[in-house]
């Protein structure tokens, strides 16, 4: 249990541009794992963790990539994240199997829109995290303004336990307010951790600083306030045990401050690792046991052992295909896996042989014969999905799957060769097992492949990589919106579902009322079962939910998905010869497909959360543009002549919007975008789109 105690699995995340992959890289070099630091936008093959060609040309992260190191004799693996929300996926799947995080904050920028979205998630997983406030040799770094952003757009407490020696070009160093040191970097790459005494002209703000962390320490800690009532002296120990306790309750956030890009202050976040956030043991993980529930119950919740010696209990987080069979990352929770062992996947029932197990540094890999509880490792030739399970003889346990966010674009796609279509259907079913973002579709009556993602730059991203890995050149449609179609009104229906054929017939019948569910709704669509005196038969209930399911893909506005609706089925009839589950099926889906046009259906549009940064003088120019696209403007602060505009604006008005933006600012202005809700498109919009896809339709089947 010794060994798990020192044992920590940590990701970096952040919002774009706020050097997340600068830092890991920093982490690498003093920790011992590389020898010479490589710059992302670097002339020297880029960072060490952006291993994908793609990645190095872009200077941007698109996948996970994970690795482990040494620090003080603790192990540490280590998972550097994308920040574009495109790629949203893996910073999720990545924070379900960690147990600590270090949520990078740009010191201009400071809590930045990917930077709440990445909170949410940790929020989402219960992990704790430390706050590393980077980037603060640039001009008009601010790290109080940036605390009092984590404050108020976090909603969770912020415990600077540094201060900074010198700002924007002039930062020097740290103060530590713990130890009551100046800290310093020297050495050409910063490796030399220098303490000193604190400059003279430091001292008063030092002392006021660590006053006030103490006091927000004291909140947690009846010891701790008593020593400070009676001005006893505190030891160093007694506050880090207090900020360990706080930061594992997620009470509140440790916030350090440095300059990754200029080696400074690096070493001190790997020292808050190991000392306040928590190993594997610390972390209380849940699995459904699958054989503990009554007959037809629920399955009991059990918590895992985190022991070596329990049977074993992993989970598939991320899966990539390679030529030579897949490569499954793994978390393990308990007990340990074996190469060559047999172990079953908890949601096929199937038993799987590990042949090879491998450690990961980014794209190298180490061969090892065994991992045990709180590893991360991989598994190479193992058929699964992302979040399935695999556990030993003698449990069947469950773990909590990912959260998987809806895709909001489409695109149609086809290879310009006849000769490309295999290679194409190879590259399009390797992503999509990849990445649970990615969508692949085929429109039935048009016979189009169509691909689905979270944005414009995710498809972009596999559109080259098919181009390049596939050697297919592809003819790409125009972007589509995911639109879905939503009841606004109570409709009852009455449909008879009657079928006379040679042999035996079809009959069904079904009474009840379509009702639209509450906007704030968490599931698209409710069945509510109001059968009483054997009016239908129970084993014919199923069967009309699933016809009434069926009917939901396509709605009668433009054929979209139609969510909000909630089916309560209050009366029926069936015969005792020609009444059967096919009959009900179809009786539901054909009445639903009568009622819908009379709920007063509306079309939903995704709308986005928009953030741009730029220069001043161009907020009006900005502000006004995005009005004419429908936009609300919901923010908008200036700070050293650089304004940043927080908007919601309609996915389809955000086609070629980077393009614009460029020229609009002369190239000074970039911008970002996430999901934020489904709203109802005005209706002089809605009949725009309804006319256009009927419009197209017809051109399809004219074509054909």
């Amino acid at each position: 249990m010794k060994a798990i105690q020192k044992h920590r699995n940590i990701g970096i995340s952040a919002h774009i541009d706020s050097g997340k992959t600068t830092l890991t890289e920093r982490i690498l070099y003093y920790t011992g794992r590389i020898h010479r630091v490589r710059e992302v936008k670097g002339e020297d093959g880029g960072a060490t963790m952006d291993f994908m060609e793609l990645e190095r040309e872009r200077g941007i992260t698109i996948t996970s990539a994970a690795t482990r190191v040494q620090w003080q004799d603790h192990t540490i693996n280590v998972i550097d994240t994308p920040g574009h929300v495109d790629f949203t996926v893996e910073v999720e799947r990545s924070l379900r199997v960690l147990d600590g995080a270090i949520l990078v904050l740009c010191a201009v920028g400071g809590v930045q829109s990917q930077s709440l979205t990445v909170d949410r998630q940790m929020k989402r997983y219960h992990v704790p995290r430390i706050a590393f406030i980077n980037k603060m040799d640039r001009t008009g770094a601010d790290p109080q303004q940036v605390m009092q952003q984590i404050e108020e757009k976090l909603g969770i407490t912020p415990l600077p336990l540094q201060i900074p020696i010198g700002r924007e070009q002039d930062f020097e160093g740290v103060v530590d307010l713990i130890d009551m040191q100046a800290v310093y970097f020297r050495g050409e790459q910063g490796e030399r951790v220098v303490r000193e005494e604190i400059p003279s002209e430091l001292r008063s703000e030092a002392e006021a600083a660590r006053s006030a962390m103490l006091e927000t320490l004291s909140l947690f800690s009846d010891d701790l306030m008593i020593a400070i009532l009676e001005e006893e002296p505190i030891a160093a120990e007694q506050i880090h045990e207090v900020i360990r306790r706080a930061t594992l309750a997620e009470e509140i956030t440790p916030v350090l401050l440095g300059s990754a890009y200029r080696n400074k202050g690096v070493q001190p976040v790997l020292d808050a690792v190991v000392r306040y956030l928590p190993g594997p043991a610390e972390r209380e993980v849940k699995a459904l046991d699958l054989d503990a529930g009554d007959d037809g119950g629920e399955p009991v919740r059990v918590a895992l052992a985190h022991d070596d010696e329990a049977p074993l209990v992993a989970m598939a987080f991320k899966t990539v295909v390679e030529q030579f069979g897949q490569l499954t990352y793994m978390r393990i929770y308990q007990g340990r896996l074996r190469k060559g062992g047999t172990y079953v996947n908890t949601r096929t029932g199937q038993r799987v042989r590990f042949g090879r197990l491998v450690r990961m540094h980014a794209d190298q890999r180490e061969d090892i014969d065994a991992a045990g509880a709180g590893d991360i490792v991989a598994a190479i030739g193992v058929d699964c999905a992302s979040g399935d399970t695999f556990c030993g003889d003698g449990v069947r346990y469950a773990l909590e799957s990912i959260y998987v966010p809806d895709p909001v674009i489409r695109l149609s796609i086809e290879p310009l060769t006849r000769g490309g279509s295999d290679r194409m259907a190879k590259a399009l079913e390797r992503f999509r097992r990849e990445d649970p973002t990615f969508r692949v579709y085929t429109d039935q009556e048009t016979g189009q492949t169509l691909i689905a993602g979270m944005g414009q730059l995710h498809l972009e991203v596999y559109l080259e990589r098919i181009r390049r890995e596939y050697n297919v050149e592809c003819l790409v449609g125009e972007p589509k919106v995911a639109y879905r179609e939503r009841p606004t009104r109570s409709v009852p229906f009455n449909y008879r579902h009657r079928k006379q054929t040679g042999g035996a017939g079809q009959y069904a019948h079904v009474v009840g009322v379509l009702e639209p569910l509450e906007e704030a709704a968490d599931v698209p669509y409710e069945f509510v079962d109001e059968i009483t005196g054997g009016r239908i038969p129970r084993e014919y209930i199923p069967a009309v939910d699933q016809g009434f399911r069926q009917s939901l893909a396509k709605g009668p506005l433009c054929e979209c998905e139609v969510v909000g609706v909630r089916i309560r089925l209050q009366d029926g009839s069936y015969h005792e010869v020609d009444s059967s589950e096919m009959a009900f099926r179809t009786c539901a889906a054909a009445c639903l497909r009568e009622v819908l046009p009379k709920a007063g259906m509306v079309l939903l549009e995704p709308v986005m959360k928009v953030e741009v940064e730029a220069p001043e003088e161009y907020q009006g120019a900005i502000c006004g543009h995005l009005s004419s696209r429908r936009g609300v403007i919901t923010s908008t602060h200036t700070r050293l002549g650089t304004c940043i505009i927080q908007a919601d604006v309609p996915l389809a008005e955000m086609f070629d919007y980077a393009n614009q933006l460029r020229s609009m600012t002369q190239g000074k202005a970039s911008f970002t975008m996430e999901f934020g809700s489904y709203k109802p498109v005005p209706k002089n919009v809605q009949d725009q789109v309804v006319a256009r896809r009927r419009e197209e339709k017809q051109q399809l089947v004219g074509s054909r």
